[in-house]
C-alpha cells in the first residue's frame, strides 16, 4: 500500500486510525451514500440511516 503524503494525512487526519489507515463509522461503513463520518464520531446524524429503535411518532393535535 502507498504511503500518503504529508498534506493528504493532515486532510484525512480526522478519519485515520492509530495504524493511519482511513476508518469510518461502523454505521456508515456499509452504506452506499457519499456522506461517510468518522470512526471517532459518537453519534451519526444521517438523513439516511434508520435505526432499528426508531418508531414513528403520532402527529395528533392536542
Amino acid at each position: 500500500m502507498p504511503r500518503m503524503s504529508k498534506k493528504r494525512r493532515e486532510e484525512w487526519s480526522f478519519f485515520l486510525n492509530r495504524r493511519n489507515r482511513i476508518t469510518y463509522n461502523p454505521i456508515c461503513r456499509g452504506c452506499t451514500q457519499n456522506c461517510k463520518q468518522s470512526f471517532r464520531m459518537g453519534i451519526v446524524v444521517c438523513d439516511r440511516y434508520w435505526s432499528k429503535r426508531w418508531k414513528p411518532q403520532d402527529r395528533r393535535p392536542q
